[in-house]
């Protein structure tokens, strides 16, 4: 008899002199980052936001389409799109970033979506706030997890499954998180999550739902698989691991110069320049960046501008350079007010999750 385990595939590690395949590229040819020269625009226009799809667009109908918010509440909620769009509107600048963001310089590495630095965007997503409806429907004293559903269906490591993600009670309250229907003014794209979505801010984009049709109260912990299983920080497969939520400070640097065709490594003319790019943090606002232009032995503080969309949305660093003619090698490092800092060497998970370690940008700056 035929099953799901007869087409599902097993997560692995790759071999030490393994090159990315067929399947990893195939997930890269559908999903995308931002272009880092995009950087530049403090909204990222919906076409150039990084993009995951873990199985298919649904082909969901905004006309017949219905939230329900049920489970171990007091009275089930069920409303459709207009409803919700005459509940109290409100607009957040957040940035997205995958949780696999960077996988695949990691060595050795995690087979799946092959990112590298790109998988982020800062959109403003606009909706009505999910706690008023959770206090609506009834919440009882000993609720634990709230779980979201999306409408995309598929397989993973031999589990059929609809994606669904939960967030603890207390997240779930946070007045900033959003039943979104509009990306930058406009209605949700099919690839973003028409007709609704859910916006955690502060989270990696696995808790995002797109799609979103169903959202359960449970009176004990979600055991679904996306998360007691795919999105745990786990250093071997018996590992049982602990949960990836928030996003760790990262700062990426928007190439200088313009780029050799297959390598991107960047040319610049001498003279002076400015070099800047974004930063931002899921854990607390970003304090401070500091620059690298020869790989990682000596550093510079940048300056950091004023703060343009909230506490949960990138912010834009810059610095001064004047090149010598030769080879660097730029990066950028964020610091935000927990503490917590970006990594030189990057340390490893099995899932190639919350990797931050600093970017590297070639720059070849000409002769005179």
């Amino acid at each position: 008899m035929t099953t799901v385990d007869d087409v599902s595939r097993p997560s692995r590690v790759a071999g030490p002199d393994e090159a990315i395949s067929a399947e990893e590229l195939q997930l890269a040819a559908r999903n995308h980052g931002i272009p880092l020269e995009a950087l530049r625009y403090d909204v990222t226009p919906a076409g150039l936001h990084y993009l995951l799809i873990h199985y298919d667009i649904p082909d969901v109908d905004p006309a017949g389409h219905v939230l329900t918010v049920d489970g171990a509440v007091g009275r089930s909620l069920r409303l459709d799109l207009a409803t919700l769009r005459g509940l109290p509107r409100v607009t957040h600048r957040v940035t997205l970033e995958c949780a696999g963001n960077g996988r695949a310089l990691l060595h050795p590495r995690p087979v799946s979506q092959p990112w590298l630095v790109e998988a982020v965007g800062n959109a403003e997503w606009t909706g009505t706030p999910l706690a008023p409806l959770l206090r609506e429907a009834g919440l009882p004293a000993n609720a634990v997890d709230v779980v979201f559903t999306g409408a995309d269906h598929g397989v993973e490591r031999g589990v059929e499954q609809d994606y669904q993600r939960s967030l603890p009670v207390a997240d779930a309250l946070r007045e900033e998180v959003l039943l979104a229907y509009e990306m930058n003014g406009a209605p949700l794209l099919p690839q973003h999550g028409a007709p609704l979505r859910l916006i955690v801010p502060g989270w990696y984009g696995m808790a995002h739902v797109k799609w979103l049709r169903d959202v359960r109260v449970l009176t004990e912990p979600f055991g679904g698989y996306q998360n007691a299983v795919a999105y745990r920080l786990r250093r071997d497969a018996d590992d049982p691991g602990v949960p990836v939520t928030r996003i760790e400070p990262r700062a990426l640097v928007r190439p200088p110069g313009f780029p050799d065709f297959m390598s991107r490594t960047r040319v610049l003319r001498p003279g002076p320049c400015t070099v800047d790019g974004r930063a931002w943090s899921g854990h607390a606002p970003v304090t401070a960046v500091e620059v690298t232009f020869d790989g990682g032995a000596t550093w510079v503080p940048a300056a950091l501008d004023e703060p343009t969309g909230g506490e949960w949305a990138w912010r834009r660093w810059h610095v001064e350079w004047r090149p010598e003619p030769g080879r660097h090698v730029l990066g950028a490092r964020a610091t935000d007010a927990s503490g917590r800092t970006q990594p030189v060497e990057q340390p490893w998970n099995r899932g190639g999750f919350a990797n931050n370690l600093v970017q590297r940008v070639e720059v070849v700056v000409l002769a005179d």
